[in-house]
């Protein structure tokens, strides 16, 4: 495989468990380079991964010594890839989840589109659990409202391509988007931002603890910074509603 100069696979981690190295090692199988940013992990991942590193010159390992939540991961993973020269960045959780077969795929139609962010939209099994299955649904109903009906099937799903430049720009202005509500907020102010929306199905998977499954998802903490997110997106939708509908009538205009 030869490796790409423009397009990475970025993958955020913090105590993935046994699922972390796995998750490594099948983005590698499908893309090359692959980019690991360690969020203060103290399970021991961060050694297995530099091990991998080590070993595989296409694999880069980022350590942060103090976990400072998933955006704040990619905020540097970012930064330091934008310092490399690539333009385009797919995350990836590392928690097993998310499809690396499909990342050749993604690659491509953001090669195709190099101005969009392409976004997964999930297509979920029998190991989803229904009540986020059910919550992400207001997610992505306030998501299409706040850009005026962006074109935003999924607002959380992690599994995407986004532009480096545009997306350096949104973080760069906010001190949010730095723990779990980085993907709704990321997918918001780009579109905000006039950046275009290509969303493509790809399959996720839920693992059990007994399969090597790890979850840091805490239902009230982190509903609770969802919701204080939409607050303030609500807020910046007041103010820029104006640019907004000026934007949507011009798309319509056009098309």
């Amino acid at each position: 495989m030869t490796p790409s100069t423009t397009h990475l696979v970025l993958i955020p981690s913090y105590n993935p468990g046994l699922r972390g190295l796995d998750t490594v090692v099948a983005a590698r199988r499908w893309w090359a380079p692959v980019w690991v940013v360690i969020d203060g992990s103290t399970d021991g991942s961060a050694a297995q991964l530099s091990d991998l590193a080590a070993r595989d010159p296409q694999v880069r390992v980022i350590v942060r010594r103090h976990n400072g939540g998933k955006g704040a991961a990619l905020f540097d993973g970012l930064r330091a890839a934008r310092e490399a020269g690539f333009t385009h960045a797919l995350t990836m959780d590392s928690d097993g989840q998310h499809p690396a077969p499909a990342i050749p795929q993604f690659m491509a139609a953001s090669s195709a589109a190099p101005s969009a962010m392409i976004l997964g939209v999930p297509i979920f099994d029998a190991s989803a659990p229904a009540l986020r299955v059910r919550g992400r649904r207001i997610s992505n109903c306030v998501a299409n409202i706040v850009t005026l009906g962006g074109g935003i099937q999924d607002s959380l799903f992690g599994f995407r391509v986004y532009p480096i430049a545009d997306l350096l720009a949104v973080m760069r202005r906010t001190r949010w988007m730095r723990r779990f509500d980085f993907d709704a907020e990321a997918v918001v102010r780009l579109s905000w931002r006039g950046t275009p929306v290509v969303n493509r199905s790809a399959p996720v998977r839920y693992f059990a603890p007994a399969e090597g499954g790890v979850s840091h998802f805490h239902y009230w903490r982190d509903n609770a910074l969802l919701t204080s997110m939409y607050l303030r997106l609500a807020v910046g939708w007041v103010l820029r509603l104006p640019m907004l509908a000026l934007r949507r009538l011009r798309t319509r205009a056009g098309s």
